[in-house]
């Protein structure tokens, strides 16, 4: 039997070494104001600064404070990594690197910061509401990728896949019933094509997705109704992944019905053949190779020891890892910035399509 075992969907998911944490923002924000943030008076009734309500289908989270713009501003990491996926909206990130950008959804598809923390970093991912007119929906995921004892310390890393160069592959079943993989980490076996896998961008150099045996796969899949598609076994013999199917009706593997908001625990060492229902049908898989090490954590400080988690508090106290260069908390952008990404060394990309 491929499935190990399935569990409901929460607010924040269950994961698996070496994945720490895995959270779908998905936030029906209204127009915003003239500050893009979010109007007075949809604001009231809530905790600001600590608003996970969901309240008219969204969310302040720790955002709200001064400026009014949902989001979370400066807060500390140290001892993983953060990969963002933004599916639609767009995200203001600054950090005391002094990077900064602005990223998100688009027609190409979305935008994927991944920021390793390493010995420490400060950053804030602010949610500008762009629109004073219209709806401002966001969706994303984050998730936390740990590091193993020997990067825990590693300098801080800033990285950005955009949309337009994140590899995507179309399988098209026998009733011509399609299925897209987005490839954000971890490479593809393809059947039936001139290449034998599809490969994702570039790593992050201290990440535990940077070593070859680590198998990890970051991956979103689309599926049309009634399609065919066979997920294809891990390399790694001791891999471990997880399905999430957060969107669509119910899907089939192996003679089990599943609906969706369900995580699947899935065997790596086979191929698993999903059987859509009659709507469209979407996963993201999240896998593996256990790094297998103590985990002490302590909020935003990932750790091996609680001494080393008492070192990380000390050490931002003193020295808040680097500083804050930004004039506030939660710093956002102008209105009329498109996507970009402005590197710690002051040099400035932007996507094709921006």
């Amino acid at each position: 039997m491929p499935i190990i075992q399935t569990n409901p969907l929460g607010f924040q998911w269950d994961v698996l070494d070496p994945f720490l944490f895995c959270v779908h923002h998905n936030d029906a924000y209204p127009a915003g104001d003239a500050q893009m943030a979010l109007p007075a008076t949809a604001r009231a009734g809530r905790q600001i600064g600590q608003d996970f309500s969901n309240k008219d289908g969204f969310s302040m989270y720790h955002g709200g404070v001064d400026s009014g713009v949902p989001g979370f501003p400066a807060h500390p990491h140290r001892g993983f990594e953060t990969v963002t996926i933004v599916r639609r909206g767009l995200i203001d990130h600054s950090d005391s690197l002094g990077a900064t950008a602005r990223f998100g959804g688009n027609a190409a598809g979305g935008d994927v910061q991944w920021l390793t923390a390493g010995r420490g970093i400060v950053h804030c991912e602010m949610f500008p509401l762009l629109s004073e007119t219209t709806p401002n929906p966001l969706e994303l995921f984050q998730i936390w990728l740990n590091l193993p004892a020997k990067s825990k310390m590693v300098p801080p890393h800033f990285t950005m896949l955009w949309a337009e160069s994140i590899p995507r592959h179309v399988a098209v079943d026998t009733r011509e019933r399609r299925t897209e993989v987005t490839v954000i980490a971890g490479a593809l076996p393809l059947k039936d094509s001139a290449l034998p896998l599809l490969l994702p961008l570039k790593s992050p150099p201290d990440s535990w997705a940077a070593h070859a045996d680590a198998d990890i796969a970051i991956w979103t899949i689309r599926m049309a109704p009634g399609a065919h598609w066979t997920l294809p076994a891990a390399v790694g013999k001791n891999t471990r992944r997880k399905l999430y199917f957060f969107s669509g009706g119910a899907i089939e593997i192996a003679g089990k019905e599943i609906k969706q908001r369900t995580s699947i625990e899935l065997r790596g060492n086979a191929g698993v053949t999903i059987t859509n229902g009659d709507a469209e049908a979407e996963f993201l898989l999240l896998q593996g190779r256990p790094i297998g090490e103590p985990v002490a954590q302590y909020g935003p400080f990932v750790m091996n020891t609680q001494a080393e988690i008492k070192q990380a508090m000390s050490d931002y106290q003193r020295t808040q890892f680097g500083g804050w260069p930004w004039a506030g908390a939660a710093p956002t952008h102008l209105r009329e910035r498109g996507r970009f990404a402005r590197r710690p060394d002051g040099t400035e990309e932007v996507p094709t399509s921006a």
